[in-house]
């Protein structure tokens, strides 16, 4: 299987800021896992109707959209892709906001929380 892997995408691509990158690294690493890339998806549920789901894959799939931030690789299924266009990936580490943040232009509604949106 051949992936292109996109390093800056275009206006309808996903991006990581490097702080965001590096954490998933470090929790890779502590995980066992640091030679994953990081999988983003949508996924039903949530108190809006959909959310944001992160975990880590040692391999992308064949409908997968492949990109590279700082080492980190993160994969984005094609149908996620069509809700996550243009969508950054942030982290904070404050002390009271602590956690990734989604910057989704596509979200027309999100909770209170930031991890379900509705489109």
């Amino acid at each position: 299987m051949t992936t292109d892997t996109i390093t800056k995408p275009a206006s309808g691509g996903v991006t990581l800021t490097a702080r965001a990158a590096a954490h998933v690294k470090t929790l890779f690493e502590r995980q066992g896992h640091s030679d994953h890339a990081l999988r983003i998806k949508v996924a039903g549920g949530g108190c809006s109707g959909l959310s944001y789901k992160l975990d880590h894959d040692a391999e992308p799939k064949a409908d997968d959209r492949v990109y590279e931030f700082d080492g980190l690789k993160v994969f984005v299924d094609l149908k996620s892709s069509l809700y996550l266009a243009g969508m950054s990936v942030d982290y904070s580490d404050d002390l009271l906001d602590a956690g990734f943040k989604f910057i989704n232009p596509n979200a027309q509604h999100s909770c209170g929380c930031g991890e379900s949106f509705s489109v």
